[in-house]
């Protein structure tokens, strides 16, 4: 769950990440070796991705990590499905600013991988099924980005969702805001969980709110970036789901708790915390674990939240993973560990020992598996353990 300790490492996946994000050209000096280049899969829908990011300001709610802020400022991502948007510019996995700043943070200097942009299309009109589409909001874990949930989300719009992505600023390392702004965290890295929890909570309800208000005819941002077309009548905001990763799912459980528009959460290796754990929800919450120290068999506040449930549960544990191995650094990681000198071991404690594409295919099949059956009525790939996942481990 926690990020901080990695980010103020050299070795790790601070120094994975940090090289990760990529300033917008690299050209390889004499004698320095050609920049690792790397691109997530495309995502296997039957729809095209358009995106657009959005810069929100709650105006009732001054920082509460940097008091002198008079107001929250967020910035969000949405994905969708779209139509004709071959023509408009892929977006980079992170902002170009934001990625410079996240370089500069941890003293990896430029140039050394590249990586290229997402399958989302930015402002590209809106397709897809006909109708609104279900809403899924994702939170990513401590000191993270959105950007890290990126293979996962365009998956999830290339097969007929619409997904919101959300930086927790002054949580998240490096967040870019219009006007090439960057903010990053003052403290250096998220130590106080009990606070960030709340406040990461607060941020998704104001989210909700400003998607109501798009969802009505206004515009949710602070300025008047253009909207895709057809994107205010493709919010179903009757059918919303969570996941996170990390201290993004237990945000996603503290949420639902505190917020019932959330009608189904995920979490991705994350805790849990707060009231939630003792009142437990009555929606379908689906617990994804794996068999370390972060598990449910060494955690007793997630068992607690865990028996507490009263909707629909299930427990999945991924056999061979570890706490990274959902989000894309399931695959930046070991792309790029000889880089860092990382040993096996090391990489090892952070992807574990399942294949990277078997990693990314988990991410893919279950968490659109819950909210197809969860958002739309439909699917069987969870009512029991499949043959095509056998590291997948099934309780109730």
């Amino acid at each position: 769950m926690n990020r901080r300790t990695l980010l103020s490492s050299c070795t790790g996946l601070a120094a994975a990440m940090a090289l990760g994000p990529l300033a917008p050209v690299a050209v390889a000096r004499p004698g320095q070796a050609e920049p690792v280049r790397f691109r997530l899969p495309a995502p296997n829908g039957p729809y095209p991705v358009g995106t657009v990011a959005l810069h929100l300001a709650d105006t009732a709610r001054p920082d509460p990590w940097v008091p002198s802020r008079p107001c929250r400022e967020l910035m969000i991502s949405i994905w969708y499905p779209a139509r004709g948007g071959a023509a408009r510019p892929a977006v980079p996995w992170m902002p170009p600013a934001a990625a410079d700043r996240y370089l500069g943070l941890v003293g990896v200097p430029p140039g050394r991988v590249l990586l290229g942009d997402t399958h989302g299309h930015e402002g590209a009109p809106v397709g897809g099924p006909s109708g609104p589409l279900p809403v899924v909001l994702y939170s990513p874990g401590a000191n993270a980005s959105r950007s890290f949930g990126t293979g996962v989300v365009e998956d999830l719009a290339s097969h007929g969702f619409l997904v919101v992505t959300v930086d927790h600023t002054y949580d998240a390392a490096a967040v870019a805001f219009p006007g090439g702004r960057v903010e990053t965290n003052p403290l250096g890295g998220v130590s106080d969980y009990a606070k960030a929890l709340a406040v990461r909570t607060a941020d998704i309800r104001f989210v909700l709110d400003r998607l109501a208000v798009l969802r009505s005819g206004g515009h949710p941002g602070v300025r008047p970036t253009p909207l895709p077309t057809g994107l205010r009548g493709a919010l179903d905001l009757r059918r919303v789901g969570m996941f996170g990763h990390s201290l993004g799912g237990a945000t996603t459980a503290a949420t639902m708790h505190t917020d019932g528009r959330i009608i189904a959460g995920t979490s991705l290796d994350g805790g849990a915390a707060g009231p939630v754990v003792g009142a437990g929800l009555d929606r379908p919450f689906l617990v994804v674990d794996t068999p370390g120290k972060g598990g449910m068999e060494n955690d007793p506040a997630l068992r607690a939240f865990w028996s507490h449930l009263r909707g629909w549960r299930l427990h999945l544990t991924v056999r061979g993973a570890a706490h990274q191995s959902f989000g894309d650094d399931a695959l930046i990681l070991p792309l790029i560990a000889p880089l860092l000198g990382m040993s096996p071991t090391d990489l090892e404690d952070e992807v574990g020992t399942i294949p990277g594409h078997r990693a990314q295919a988990f991410q893919r099949a279950y968490p659109r598996a819950f909210f197809d059956l969860h958002l739309r009525g439909r699917g069987r790939l969870l009512d029991g353990p499949s043959p095509d996942f056998p590291e997948v481990a099934y309780a109730r």
